[in-house]
């Protein structure tokens, strides 16, 4: 004889032999509440058994989508997204008040019947037919559960949420089979703690744990009897009975409840009067969610970390798979960003630059030696109001970030290294005059030649008229002297370099590849801070290369289960040896120490690092390190529409803006903070024998930047044009100060949108 089971309900034979018994009956019930009345009784048994036995044996039920929290490196919590903010609770977490108020008034028999309650069906049947319309439904809360898991598993696809809840027949049937498959599995207590937990209570509130805090600020676990009654009246139409916008129908609702739960015996008829006297009172917590909601000016951080797991193999083989994922959520996320660093940063940012300049800011900061990325920020907050932006001006386009900036003389380091490490000494002497023709021919990658045009060569020119060579690499790094770096990429190619340059992950922010032209050398190639930082880590880890990393951890929680995720690990390579890194050190010490860098320094903590400023003002950098830390840090306009010449920024105003004089005190403060209680750590350097040069007076030099002359000239179309890489749609105008050469058409590739022109202003 089949067994009953416990609270009086049916075995799922049972259970399936009296569907199957009464197939008409179930096409009426079928057509009387859930659909229109007109014809829905030729249901009968023509195809109701067939419909049945061809379903599936089992229901697959999707992880329940809950936030992710977002952590720092120390455990912090930088923020919480989600696609649905739901936290799974155990039933013992849950009022008592509140389980039995939804069983109340969702399913009071709920104890009793088995998956499909059949006299439920004949009461709501008879009530329907004495209407005329459908006034009552026969939806078991094990039916409601298994409607929630189909539009559980719909996810945000509109489509699929629509066949989830869509009134058909062969809905119906498969909400059937599946109860029955649920009842059998689960047992009542685990229907009712994933009912609780999967349930919409409105306000973007996924599951009863989310709703207290929503609407009490409280844990489930403490909801009292009114609070339990209000959030189970919320189920049934949770627009209708919104408690935040129509309190007068949230509290009939929550009265009705109370009736209810006095009605079956949960509560006397006493305690249902005193409650629906009280007030709602109602504890309103607004949602927060995403990014924007970030601590600690993360916000573009917490962005980048989203980029990174939805873009990243390790965690799914294709796109649709690592969405899933993500917005499934329950994801526990460590990242390796350092609150002192990321609290130094925006710190300096705000006292140097305001979010209503009319240029912008931004900086990261990496770990020499390990690629972690330790801060990131900018002047312009994360957000969708005036003076906010949604787009990284730290990093790479395809990580959410823009077009980049040419980063102007922070490449240069990038050369000498290239150099050095094919064989030129340290104390190498060029002729450096104040204005050269590009040298010509100059040798390429795959035995290519650039050769300028003899009928209009290009040229170049050093910020000031003084600045006349000779001069070895340790003075004209220094001083940041555009015609000696222009001569030794001549002297050693520019495969080198652009094989340097990759080596140490230098590529362009738009994903294009690096043309195989001399100007390279002056930056010319648009890069974002992220980059930069990350290369300059290169030198203060003696030549090893490593990979930037944002995520510590993953930790991944689907239902009752907490599994740990695989996460990108950085990957570490030499990019140069030990000599060449230690003779970079020397070299950019001397930039901070005695060179356009002074306003960067940190007084007695040994740091290294080189200015830029760049196309006619368009952007300045400063990028350095020590041997525990690497920054960079931009200024400018995104848009690459306002020349900083007479411009005030963060309430002082500049004549002209240099790479030492803004971003280089944004970088000293960011860093001094960053570093601050960390402990002393010393260069490894070579000593550099002194080529002896002419003696001058540099005086009036020392504290200048090194923003060399160039011509924004006017952009031709891509191609080779004399052995020249083209470039698009470039801007018009002269140098500041007035240059006094220019540059063929097609010299520099540029993005567009007045971007590099013909060359720019190198410095």
């Amino acid at each position: 004889m089949p067994k009953k089971r416990s609270g009086g309900g049916l075995s799922p034979t049972q259970q399936a032999a009296k569907f199957l018994g009464v197939s008409v009956l179930a096409g009426a019930v079928l057509a009387g509440i859930a659909l229109p009345a007109v014809g829905a009784l030729g249901l009968a048994a023509k195809g109701s058994v067939e419909s049945f036995d061809e379903l599936p044996a089992n229901m697959k039920t999707p992880p329940l989508s809950q936030r992710t929290t977002i952590l720092d490196a120390d455990g912090g919590q930088i923020a919480t997204v989600y696609s649905r903010d739901r936290t799974v609770v155990p039933l013992k977490d849950i009022s008592p008040y509140m389980q039995k108020a939804i069983v109340a008034i969702e399913d009071s028999r709920f104890y009793q019947h088995g998956a499909v309650d059949l006299k439920g069906v004949l009461r709501a049947l008879n009530k329907n037919a004495q209407t005329g319309g459908v006034s009552e439904g026969a939806s078991t809360l094990t039916q409601q559960y298994v409607k929630n898991v189909f539009i559980e598993e719909a996810g945000d696809d509109p489509t699929k949420v629509a066949q989830a809840t869509q009134q058909t027949i062969g809905r119906k049937i498969r909400e059937l089979k599946y109860a029955i498959q649920v009842e059998e599995e689960l047992g009542k207590k685990k229907i009712l703690e994933n009912y609780l937990n999967i349930t919409f209570f409105g306000q973007q509130a996924y599951g009863v744990e989310a709703a207290a805090q929503r609407y009490f600020s409280k844990s489930a676990k403490d909801l009292d009897l009114e609070q339990a009654a209000l959030l189970a009246g919320i189920v049934q139409s949770p627009s209708r009975y919104d408690p935040v916008n129509d309190e007068a129908e949230a509290t009939k609702r929550r009265n009705t409840v109370l009736q209810r739960m006095a009605a079956v015996g949960d509560i006397s008829r006493a305690q249902a009067t005193d409650a629906m006297k009280a007030p709602l009172g109602l504890k309103v917590s607004r949602p927060k969610n995403g990014c924007i909601t970030a601590v600690k000016g993360a916000g573009f951080f917490c962005d980048y970390v989203r980029e990174v797991f939805l873009s990243d193999p390790v965690f799914g083989k294709t796109k649709e798979q690592r969405a899933k994922i993500w917005n499934q959520g329950g994801l526990t996320i460590r990242t390796t960003m350092d609150p002192q660093s990321q609290k130094a940063a925006q710190r300096s940012i705000k006292d140097h630059v305001y979010k209503s300049d009319e240029v912008a800011t931004a900086a990261s900061i990496v770990q020499p030696g390990t690629g972690k990325i330790l801060a990131m920020g900018q002047s312009r907050p994360y957000g969708f109001k005036k003076n906010e932006t949604q787009i990284n001006l730290s990093v790479d386009q395809s990580m959410g970030g823009g077009m980049g900036y040419q980063p102007g003389s922070t490449f240069k380091p990038i050369v000498a290294a290239a150099a050095l490490e094919d064989g030129m000494p340290a104390n190498k002497v060029y002729s450096s005059p104040y204005r050269m023709a590009y040298p010509s021919p100059v040798s390429a990658c795959d035995g290519k030649r650039w050769v300028n045009d003899p009928n209009s060569p290009a040229k170049l020119q050093n910020e000031n008229s003084s600045e006349v060579g000779p001069y070895d690499m340790r003075e004209a790094t220094a001083k940041s002297v555009n015609t000696y770096y222009v001569q030794m990429i001549s002297d050693i190619g520019i495969c080198p370099v652009t094989t340097m340059a990759k080596k140490m992950g230098v590529v362009r922010a738009d994903g294009d590849k690096m043309p195989q032209v001399p100007s390279i050398a002056l930056g010319t190639q648009e890069m974002s801070p992220l980059t930069m930082a990350n290369a300059y880590a290169t030198f203060a880890s003696r030549g090893m290369h490593c990979t930037p990393i944002a995520i510590e951890s993953v930790s991944r929680r689907v239902g009752d289960k907490t599994t740990s995720m695989e996460v990108p690990k950085s990957t570490c390579s030499r990019a140069m040896s030990e000599n060449t890194a230690d003779t970079i050190n020397a070299l950019l010490k001397g930039v901070v120490e005695d060179g356009t860098g002074t306003k960067a320094g940190l007084g007695s903590r040994p740091s290294a690092g080189k200015t830029g400023t760049t196309d006619e003002r368009y952007a300045a950098w400063f990028v350095g390190y020590t041997p525990n830390m690497a920054g960079a840090v931009w200024v400018g306009d995104p848009a690459h529409k306002r020349k900083m010449s007479g411009i005030t920024i963060g309430g002082r105003s500049y004549g002209k803006v240099f790479g030492g004089e803004v971003p280089g005190p944004i970088w000293r403060d960011m860093m001094s903070g960053a570093l601050e209680g960390k402990p002393v750590e010393n260069f490894n350097t070579v000593h550099i024998p002194d080529s002896k040069p002419r003696d001058r007076d540099d005086d009036e030099d020392r504290g200048r930047d090194d923003g060399g002359n160039g011509d924004h000239g006017n952009g031709g179309n891509d191609g080779f044009i004399g052995g020249l890489v083209g470039g698009n749609n470039g801007g018009g105008g002269g140098g500041e100060p007035t240059p006094s050469f220019s540059l063929p058409e097609g010299f520099i590739r540029g993005p567009g949108n007045g971007g590099n022109g013909n060359g720019g202003r190198f410095g």
